[in-house]
């Protein structure tokens, strides 16, 4: 299958990501309501593409370091976060380039899903997080690989390929699905332990406009199945 460059479609990616219904208004204020008071932490932004997630904890009085397998997503991190941000270029697959307990917080925003193998980068997080330390991440909810894919099998670990729109551009995202246990195994192995699981529903302040009809028409804050959210404690 072919495998998602986000170099090639970085600066249609951060332009959308900044608005869209998916991301700026559900996926980055949820991971952000399960940070909570993140004053003063030191925080590693895993994934960190143009740096909104980082902005925002910045904002919110958090020390960020962040890193991209992307150069371009990190060039676009650094306009906005200025040339001091401690950004880099590195790869979850392999060692990452930071010491031991280095971290009060990780948060890692629909990144491990790109992954077949959470083994080596589960150990990683661990490592360089605080004994006590957070893991906050967000996944797609395994829910929406039979959604997407009406003939497959659930409990499989499985690769599979699906289109998306950014700014005009068409996508093709790779991902990995998992089911529920095989990502709480993993977890588990790696030294986690799962203090939340969350399925939000979208932020309030979300603007009427970007709603699908259906969801316009009820009279409470929406959910949907899209993504999944986890708080793990470093054990």
């Amino acid at each position: 299958m072919p495998k998602t460059d986000y170099d090639e479609f970085a600066e249609a990616y951060s332009a959308d990501n900044e608005v869209n219904l998916l991301n700026a208004h559900y996926e980055r204020p949820a991971v952000l309501s399960l940070a909570g008071d993140v004053d003063g932490r030191r925080i590693l932004d895993v994934g960190c593409g143009s740096g909104p997630l980082s902005a925002a904890l910045r904002d919110k009085g958090a020390i960020v370091s962040g890193f991209d397998l992307s150069a371009a997503t990190i060039e676009l991190a650094r306009r906005r976060l200025g040339e001091d941000a401690d950004l880099t270029v590195a790869d979850l697959a392999k060692p990452l380039p930071y010491d031991d307990a280095a971290f009060d917080d990780v948060v890692a925003s629909l990144v491990l899903h790109y992954l077949q193998d959470w083994t080596e980068p589960l150990a990683e997080l661990r490592r360089v997080l605080k004994p006590g330390g957070r893991l906050i991440l967000s996944l797609n909810h395994p829910i929406a690989y039979t959604a997407l894919n009406p003939d497959a099998e659930y409990f499989d670990v499985a690769e599979y390929s699906f289109d998306a729109e950014h700014a005009g551009r068409t996508v093709v995202y790779t991902l990995w699905h998992r089911p529920l246990q095989a990502m709480s195994d993993a977890f588990t192995a790696a030294g986690f332990r799962i203090s939340v699981l969350s399925e939000p529903p979208i932020d309030p302040d979300t603007p009427r406009e970007l709603l699908p009809q259906e969801l316009k028409d009820l009279n409470h804050l929406p959910r949907f199945i899209c993504f999944i959210f986890f708080v793990l404690e470093a054990c």
